[in-house]
């Protein structure tokens, strides 16, 4: 339908008599679920459940057996990519009247209705709608002119806080005393809000945020609106509802007042996604929310074994913010599966052996790659692993993410050692000249790249000679020469240090590390966990260049073109896959539960942890091994660790043990130390800003292919320079001049950088 909410709806044909043939295949709950379409229904749906199966026969269901038009259907998905498969497999039993329903997200929803009734919240038709990068250039641009320290108090940072206050449907008039976030930059954050939104009605532009914020304004404060949108959906179906946030829950209880008859699919014991805003205490309340409400619980697993689902069950029984539910398989006559098999460890290199051995051992037993799973809890792990399945020859492709040794951080943290072991890498050092900020921007990087061409040197050479001229302006000057001696004096360290203390002393002096600590964006931590993990890796390697060798031959190492490769992949990441075999490495106290996670948020950040395990586990169809190390190098440091608590909460009857190192059994009895920092921390800070770089007048063209040699000029020469004009040579140097010139005064330049004048 070209417009959702037109109430133009012809009277619907007669209801058959006979109901669909494919609900003789639903069981019981299942069938409950689906038939049950008058007022609130809560669809608890255990992993393995047949969720989508229910979603998809109800959508069915009410097409075939109730007077309501398609388009009165609104179901609502949280990816455009389980919309498109819903609507295939309503298509599939009902026909083309499955085009018509109302399917998608949230924000797509939220699109429609303010291109309809934009104006309403002061915005003009043909709004364009900004991505994130936008998104902090407007906020920046407002805190700039508030003479913010942008350093101190980041745009990206303050964006992510507007943004959570966005999902909790807060207008910046309408924030509580107690709002997170409220007192950053001094307490102008919510000023900073106010201006912001305002900015973006003089563009005619909203974000993300707004697409469910502006709606709930024009649902509150236009009646004709929300009684308009509440009365076209006659029937709501919601996908996934453990994970929708405060602003979500809102619009759902708004347009389901008029008719009440909303149905919610979700599993309060998969609900990991707090950080991103999902607030699993919309399932919690469902029926306080709405008295009255049917509550179907699916508990029939057709994915594992019984043995798997008993250990789950066990383990996510210990939380308390829960409804409750049991899994169990659907076929209770089936052979129960292999036990949960736990293994003690020394170390993770052991872990990683052990685990890659056993896939390929499950390998040569019939079993493919494509069928097994190794699921860690954060993406440092992965390191271990991959190297190991390297060396093993083993194909396996990372899920979620891009290779350890390809993600942003380590390709920067390695264009640093290898500046330090070889001084004329020019692509190393274009990488990382102005990474974090010394004021080193486009147009410096253009003046460099300009005289390695021009001179057919190295790009650092190039820098060498710059710094020794005039070419930029003193501050730029000044960075670039400071950045120049750390490098030199980086160089010299590697003689005399270890690769790993080198690797942290470069991190830390740089500003590096600093730049990711600073940085309050959901990934920063894990990037800065990423960076202790490449100098744990560098302790196991006696030269820096040796390191650089077996990092060039690991991504060199390309993905198979196969299929048959072993998934590797975060927990968070898993959610809604599944695999014969799954690893759950990695169960020890501080890293499963996180630490970050008990410290942040207390029981609740552990009863989170403890649905993440439930996670893991229920992706496994066979069989699932787990593993934990008597100690680990986490980061650069070694530690002795001790085994998850959550391995005590597994049953002890579908658990096997390997007692052979007497690693197992110890229980969990508290919380080890904190890891070892970087060993140097506190280098300098990083300098922000162009450092007043001389941009070229307009017009400027660029030197000829072939430069002048210095050799060609003498004392007296009039030349041209195409940033300081017109001057006269008074002494050459090698290849550099020094000219007095007309208007500039007197510069040191590169002969490169100079013509004669005609």
């Amino acid at each position: 339908m070209d417009d959702p909410f037109s109430l133009d709806d012809p009277e619907p044909g007669p209801v058959p008599e006979v109901l669909p043939p494919w609900l003789d295949a639903l069981n019981p709950e299942q069938r409950l679920a689906v038939t049950t379409t008058e007022g609130p229904v809560l669809v608890l749906s255990g992993a393995g459940t047949g969720k989508t199966r229910v979603l998809t026969c109800r959508l069915a269901y009410l097409l075939a057996t109730r007077p309501v038009r398609p388009w009165r259907i609104l179901a609502v998905t949280f990816t455009n990519k389980a919309a498109r498969e819903m609507r295939e497999r309503a298509a599939a039993l009902i026909g083309p009247d499955a085009e018509q329903v109302w399917l998608g997200t949230f924000h797509a929803l939220g699109v429609r209705l303010l291109r309809r009734h934009g104006e309403r919240v002061g915005l003009r038709p043909g709004f364009t709608i900004l991505d994130t990068d936008d998104q902090v250039r407007l906020l920046k641009q407002i805190m700039e002119v508030e003479n913010l320290d942008l350093k101190r108090w980041q745009p990206a940072v303050a964006m992510s806080l507007i943004q959570r206050w966005k999902d909790r449907g807060l207008c910046f008039d309408a924030l509580p005393a107690d709002a997170p976030g409220r007192d950053f930059a001094a307490g102008r954050l919510p000023d900073l809000y106010r201006q912001y939104q305002e900015r973006l009605l003089v563009v005619n532009a909203v974000d993300f945020g707004d697409l469910l914020l502006h709606g709930l304004t024009l649902f509150t404060k236009h009646p004709d609106v929300l009684a308009e949108v509440g009365g076209q959906f006659q029937y709501i179906l919601v996908d996934e509802y453990q994970d929708t946030n405060v602003a979500q829950y809102l619009w759902l209880r708004l347009l389901a007042r008029a008719h009440g008859n909303l149905c919610c699919v979700g599993d309060d014991d998969q609900s990991i996604y707090s950080w991103r805003g999902a607030a699993v205490g919309n399932i919690l309340r469902f029926e306080q929310d709405f008295p009255g409400a049917t509550v179907v619980r699916l508990e029939r697993n057709y994915r594992s074994t019984s043995t798997i689902l008993a250990a789950a069950s066990g383990l996510i029984g210990h939380n308390k913010a829960r409804m409750g539910k049991d899994l169990r398989a659907a076929d209770e006559t089936r052979d129960p599966g292999a036990p949960i098999t736990v293994w003690g460890v020394w170390d993770g290199a052991e872990e990683a052996r052990r685990v890659v051995e056993e896939a390929e051992a499950l390998q040569r037993a019939g079993e493919p790659l494509n069928s097994m799973a190794i699921l860690v809890r954060v993406g440092f792990q992965t390191r271990e692993f991959e190297e190991r399945l390297i060396v093993s020859g083993t194909p396996y492709r990372v899920i979620g993410g891009p290779r350890f040794y390809e993600r942003q951080e380590i390709r920067d943290a390695l264009a640093y050692l290898r500046l330090a072991a070889q001084p004329d890498d020019s692509l190393a050092f274009e990488r990382v000249v102005n990474t974090p900020r010394r004021g080193l921007g486009p147009t410096t990087i253009q003046i460099l790249n300009r005289v390695a061409r021009l001179e057919r040197i190295s790009l650092p050479e190039a820098a060498r000679r710059v710094v020794e001229t005039d070419e930029l302006r003193p501050a730029a000057r000044r960075s670039l020469r400071a950045f120049l001696e750390d490098l030199s004096r980086w160089r010299a360290l590697a003689d005399g240090l270890d690769p790993a203390a080198l690797c942290g002393t470069i991190l830390d002096e740089s500003g590096y590390v600093d730049m990711w600590r600073a940085d309050k964006a959901p990934d920063a931590e894990g990037r800065v966990e990423n960076l202790k993990e490449l100098v744990g890796a560098l302790k196991e390697f006696d030269s820096l260049i040796g390191f650089l060798e077996h990092v060039s031959l690991v991504m060199d190492n390309e993905a198979r073109a196969a299929e048959d490769a072993l998934t590797l992949m975060t927990l968070h990441g898993a959610k809604g896959l599944e695999f014969d075999t799954v690893f759950l490495p990695g169960w020890e106290e501080e890293l499963f539960p996180h630490r970050r996670a008990l410290e942040e948020n207390g029981v609740e950040g552990l009863e989170e942890e403890r649905r993440l395990a439930y996670v893991g586990l229920t992706r496994a169809r066979r069989r699932v091994f787990i593993s934990f190390a008597g100690s680990r190098r986490v980061f650069a440091d070694w530690r002795s660790c001790l085994p998850s608590r959550f391995l005590d909460e597994l049953p002890p009857e579908v658990v096997e043990t390997d007692t052979a190192r007497g690693l197992v059994g110890s229980g969990a009895q508290g919380l080890s130390n904190a890891p070892g920092g970087w060993g140097r921390v506190g280098g300098p800070g990083t300098v922000s800003g162009e450092g007043g770089i001389r941009r070229p007048s307009p017009g400027w063209s660029a030197p000829p292919t072939r430069p002048t040699p210095a050799s060609a000029f003498k004392a007296g020469d009039r030349v041209s320079h195409e940033s300081f004009g017109l001057g006269t040579v008074r002494e050459v140097s090698g290849d550099r001049l020094d000219i007095a010139f007309d208007t500039a005064g007197p510069r040191k330049v590169m002969a490169a950088f100079v013509t004669l004048a005609r």
